[in-house]
């Protein structure tokens, strides 16, 4: 499919935003360009966060934490089998322990067997740990029968979530989700993590006004010692990063890159050839998240949690091997799956008039701990909102969807549940990935009514992919130094993505890597500096360039790390003919 690289609009002068003197010109361009408007959007202090009882719900949570507390009440937390709720469960659990809490288990769902969130069959298989607090995180807010149940059994439940709620929320004691009607809270983009973390916060607060630590022998505990787990849980879930997140983020990367994380973290980072010391969000992103998701996808997500909780190191880095195990079969899988699903794209055409505006893929033989993956390469590649179904039960099919900018993909469900009733058995989700069950006879006709219902929202050229650029960068700024100083000006992600700049250079030379990869050695039209660059993954769908070649390419200042030596090379993301 086409992509088009699109410069970013730079504020008009009226509009322009006040921000330091002493920023670097390109560093102050970038964080107009997305569209930062004061000097306070850039303070990663902790003091920079919004106070925790602006979330709706929070006053009575505290209320039934601190209770079960007092009372050592057995507490149980439910989690999600995916990194945001890994990271949330051993936030939940590290904090509550050290908060006082002499009783608390977690009980994570085995995505095969039993499904997502809190169901009436976790509840059966959470009695037998008798809990008399039952919290979840990551999860809950759709979970009307799962609550009920609990309920009925003499639980009280507390649910912390940050998925969207259906037009019912839960009957539980208390709930804590950014995102449920009537919470006022400046940031709806929390992860479960984050919402967990603000629980806490607010219970250790609580603690300190009634004088726990002191009748209790304890000392007040500082809780931003756990943000590396609040930070990985938020990258691994891409929420976007709006001010609130990128405070979490950085003080949580500043901890790791410190040595303070905690080992599971350390370890993780050491399994992918990572040095935790340079540790950015792309690493957490695409080297430990996936590793630390392989748990959930292939086999039970404790092992992940474990690995979050261990606090001896030697056994940490056996966990957080056996997960790199994991996560190189969950990539083995993967890849049959990918081959499969290009069989289907080409069955269909490749071509914007060959496949459907809202694309669905099923295969008997997809892993459905898998397929939320494969909906990601598909959009990628196809540049279109993508379910991809895996069989579940008997007569059932699980699917995960990703979307495009310009689809809300959970409002796009709940409509076609609207109008088309007992067509989609559940869903839930956010507005760029979502989760589906329905029965596998509904299949065709919901691929049908989700391709019409994402042709009322998006238009052929919607459907094309958009590379967000920067502008060009001026000569003095291709720097090893500047390359550094853009790194550090973040964090950067979803929502507030890495710097990006597009040009025209001459190929000096060219190269094929391992088959996949275009190495070059580039310079711009009258310049004599030669800049190394390389494009991932290019070599099948670019034939090498020859020498002379003019080039526009759209690309990443980044610092290549190679025996003990660091120089600048152009992180390509796309090419092809000036002038094009």
């Amino acid at each position: 499919m086409p992509t088009a690289i699109v410069r970013r609009p730079l504020p008009s002068p009226g509009e322009r935003p006040e921000l330091p003197a002493d920023l670097p010109p390109l560093l102050a361009r970038v964080y107009a360009l997305r569209g930062v408007a004061s000097a306070r959007e850039l303070d990663q202090a902790l003091t920079a966060l919004p106070a925790p009882q602006r979330l709706k719900g929070i006053d009575r949570a505290v209320d039934l934490l601190s209770a079960a507390l007092s009372t050592d009440a057995r507490i149980l937390i439910v989690a999600d089998y995916d990194a945001d709720g890994a990271t949330a469960c051993a936030l939940a659990v590290r904090g509550l322990r050290a908060l006082g809490a002499r009783h608390v288990d977690y009980l994570v769902p085995n995505r095969q067997r039993h499904g997502y969130g809190l169901t009436p069959a976790i509840v059966e298989l959470a009695a037998a740990r008798r809990p008399e607090l039952l919290i979840t995180v990551d999860n809950g807010i759709a979970s009307l029968e799962g609550v009920a149940a609990a309920q009925a059994r003499g639980w009280q439940v507390l649910v912390t979530d940050h998925h969207l709620p259906g037009e019912r929320l839960p009957a539980a004691d208390a709930i804590v989700n950014p995102n449920q009607p009537g919470c006022s809270f400046p940031s709806k983009a929390l992860a479960g993590v984050g919402v967990m973390f603000y629980v806490l916060l607010a219970l250790r607060a609580r603690l300190r006004t009634s004088g726990w630590y002191g009748a209790c022998g304890l000392t007040e505990p500082n809780l931003a010692r756990l943000l590396d787990l609040v930070a990985l849980g938020t990258v691994a879930d891409v929420v976007p990063l709006d001010h609130l997140n990128r405070v979490l983020v950085g003080q949580g990367l500043a901890r790791i890159r410190s040595g303070a994380a905690v080992p599971g973290i350390r370890a993780l980072a050491e399994v992918a050839g990572r040095d935790p010391a340079r540790l950015g969000c792309s690493d957490i992103g695409f080297t430990l998240a996936p590793r630390l998701n392989a748990a959930g996808r292939l086999e039970d997500m404790a092992l992940g949690i474990e690995c979050l909780l261990c606090d001896d190191p030697v056994r940490a880095r056996e966990l957080a091997v056996t997960l790199d195990r994991l996560n190189r079969e969950r990539r083995d899988i993967e890849a049959v799956m990918q081959a499969a699903a290009l069989e289907d794209l080409e069955r269909l055409g490749l071509d914007a008039a060959g496949l459907p505006f809202g694309l669905c893929l099923y295969d008997p033989h997809w892993h459905q701990g898998v397929v939320g993956i494969l909906a990601a390469r598909v959009r990628e590649r196809t540049h279109r909102p993508t379910i991809v179904f895996a069989p579940g039960d008997p007569g059932w099919l699980k699917g995960s969807a990703r979307s495009v900018p310009g689809l809300h993909l959970r409002d796009a469900l709940a409509a076609v549940d609207a109008r088309h009733p007992g067509l989609i058995e559940r869903f839930g989700g956010h507005a760029a990935a979502a989760g589906l069950t329905l029965a596998e006879a509904n299949y065709p006709d919901f691929a049908a009514a989700f391709d019409a219902e994402v042709r009322r929202h998006l238009g052929a050229a919607d459907l094309r992919g958009v590379l967000y650029s920067d502008g060009e960068l001026a000569p003095g700024d291709c720097t090893l130094a500047i390359a550094e100083r853009l790194r550090d000006g973040g964090p950067w992600g979803q929502g507030f993505p890495e710097p990006l700049f597009d040009g025209e250079f001459e190929v000096v030379a060219a190269r094929t890597l391992k088959e996949r990869h275009l190495k070059l050695s580039v310079r711009r039209p009258g310049l004599d500096e030669v800049l190394d660059a390389i494009a991932f993954g290019a070599a099948g769908s670019c034939p090498e360039p020859l020498p002379g070649t003019r080039l526009r390419l759209a690309y990443r200042l980044d610092v290549n790390e190679w025996n003990g030596r660091r120089r600048l090379q152009l992180l390509v993301l796309h090419l092809e003919p000036a002038g094009a």
